[in-house]
């Protein structure tokens, strides 16, 4: 299941990471988005998503919530 399709208030853990773009592949990584790291999706407004990592909470669009596997 990716991110988009996850449910809110309910944490899941990443198991991959699918994006062509080193760039943003690295951005995601530095943020602690990456491979057995807890995430939880807050909410969801319009087209972005709002998610919690680690201690922080980022706000992604839903094409980026589709290449993130949990």
């Amino acid at each position: 299941m990716t991110l988009a399709e996850a449910e809110v208030c309910k944490d899941y853990i990443i198991k991959d990471v699918h994006i062509e773009d080193e760039d943003l592949s690295a951005f995601l990584f530095r943020l602690g988005c990456y491979a057995g790291e807890n995430i939880t999706v807050i909410s969801r407004k319009n087209k972005n998503c709002v998610v919690a990592i680690k201690d922080a909470r980022y706000n992604i669009d839903n094409h980026l919530a589709e290449a993130i596997i949990v």
